[in-house]
């Protein structure tokens, strides 16, 4: 596969290996082998993005699809996706660009993209279909263009990454759908691979900067627990009850084929939204 290759922004080099540090699994890098993300390569002891200014997808999407119910409202925005993910989802939607080789590949810069969304009169610009944080580089970059030039930005992400470069890409994001997978710890770190703390972190921070809004999509036999969902619930209201939770309904995908959620569980998970929060969202019904 041909790639543009730029060094990325934030590793360090050690003995036999670099470090990343972009997120948090710190990613102990081998030269010629890429981190969990599949985009991040140590090349010559450098850390290299593999998937700087690639595309699998570009499109015009009405922004209530990122889903944002609350931010420029009825207006289209330009999305763009690339390819990796840091974390594994078994139900990934999009696991053909998030988990596997791509089939295919644009190529597209930044100026491009911020011109094309203003000679065309779009409003934003989303970071959207795979996991945005892990093209770290072009997201930045494409970013702080759009902001000069008048263009709102959006991240449509999972939210797994380290503070500084987390608070340094907000500067130049506007508004942000995280994914809130659940709310049991122990299930995050031992299916996703993650930290949930460390997402709820970055849910404040990003909500202190940007506009936010949260998606949960009930899964069978991982987040389905309702105490669980109202403690999570619990926890978004005391940042603002405001903010709106979209609950997305799954479907059988990728590894995980339990049943699809069962639309009795999605009016149980709705009811119990509606005794903390103010705008709540169901999708995929």
């Amino acid at each position: 596969m041909e790639v543009n290759k730029v060094e990325a922004m934030y590793y360090r080099v050690l003995e036999e290996s670099v470090q990343c540090n972009l997120c948090p699994h710190e990613c102990l890098v081998k030269e010629g082998k890429t981190g969990i993300c599949r985009v991040r390569k140590n090349e010559n002891m450098k850390l290299k993005s593999l998937s700087y200014e690639k595309a699998t997808s570009i499109a015009l999407d009405p922004i209530e699809k990122k889903p944002l119910k609350k931010f420029l409202p009825n207006t289209k925005v330009l999305s763009i996706g690339s390819y990796g993910c840091n974390l594994k989802c078994p139900w990934c939607q999009n696991y053909s660009i998030s988990q596997e080789e791509p089939p295919y590949l644009n190529d597209i810069e930044s100026t491009t993209l911020v011109k094309t969304a203003v000679k065309k009169g779009y409003p934003s610009i989303a970071f959207t279909y795979n996991e945005p944080l892990v093209n770290y580089e072009f997201v930045i970059e494409t970013a702080k263009l759009a902001k000069q030039k008048g263009v709102k930005t959006i991240l449509v992400t999972a939210g797994y990454i380290n503070k500084i470069p987390w608070i340094n890409l907000l500067k130049y994001i506007d508004a942000l759908n995280i994914d809130l997978k659940g709310y049991n710890p122990k299930k995050y770190r031992r299916i996703l691979g993650a930290d949930l703390s460390i997402i709820k972190d970055n849910i404040i921070m990003a909500y202190e900067r940007a506009h936010v809004e949260l998606t949960t999509l009930i899964v069978p036999n991982f987040n389905d627990n309702l105490e669980d969902f109202e403690q999570m619930c619990s926890w978004i209201s005391r940042i603002d009850p405001k903010i709106p939770l979209h609950i997305a309904r799954y479907f059988p995908r990728y590894q995980y084929n339990e049943k699809p959620t069962k639309l009795s569980l999605m009016n149980e998970v709705k009811d119990i939204a509606k005794k903390y929060l103010e705008n709540i969202y169901l999708g995929n019904i």
